[in-house]
């Protein structure tokens, strides 16, 4: 049998992140994902505590650099928010980890982790307002509630909550970004 590198370990455990959340990240189980032994996964890693911080690294480089990256590859500051509703949207099935992640941050050891990404998240929504002509202090505010919404709306659809007939995609981004920027979605 092969050896089990640190990051098929870390792999694993990401995608069990991604499919039920962070409990599921369990050495055990893991293991078993990938037919090792749990002396495999000691001798990459001290602890659970060092391979969810390897789990909470990958989530923030998939989940918000590579997004943000993406987005750059846009025109203007508005079709960059356009952009990354779209984004946002489309990688929703990829992003299962994050329905549960906001509410167990505390007791699972990665608040730090969630409020450094978050706090990149709003940063980056505030931005583009303020590069669409938005004063600091209320991009801030509306970066912090499109965060909110996109967090919560993941919330619901775990729930089992459907928007229903006529919000498809294009909608749902179309009238986000409508009331991020204040106007009415037509």
């Amino acid at each position: 049998m092969a050896r089990v590198t640190a990051e098929e370990w870390i792999e694993a455990a990401y995608e069990r992140f991604s499919a039920q959340g962070l409990a599921a990240v369990r050495v055990e189980a893991v293991a078993r994902d990938l037919g090792a032994t749990k002396g495999s996964f000691y001798w990459h890693f001290a602890d659970r505590a060092e391979l969810v911080a390897a789990v909470m690294r990958r989530w923030e480089q998939l989940e918000t650099d590579f997004v943000i990256e993406l987005v750059e590859r846009t025109g203007t500051a508005e079709e960059r928010l356009a952009r990354l509703y779209d984004v946002i949207v489309e990688r929703m099935g990829e992003r299962g980890g994050e329905r549960t992640l906001y509410i167990g941050a505390g007791a699972d050891g990665v608040a730090d982790a969630v409020a450094r990404v978050t706090e990149r998240r709003v940063s980056y929504v505030a931005q583009l307002l303020v590069d669409t002509g938005f004063d600091p202090g209320e991009a801030r505010r509306r970066g912090a509630a499109v965060v909110a919404a996109v967090i919560g709306f993941q919330q619901l659809a775990a729930g089992g909550w459907r928007a229903g007939p006529g919000v498809g995609t294009h909608e749902l981004t179309a009238t986000l970004l409508a009331m991020t920027l204040g106007r009415e979605h037509a």
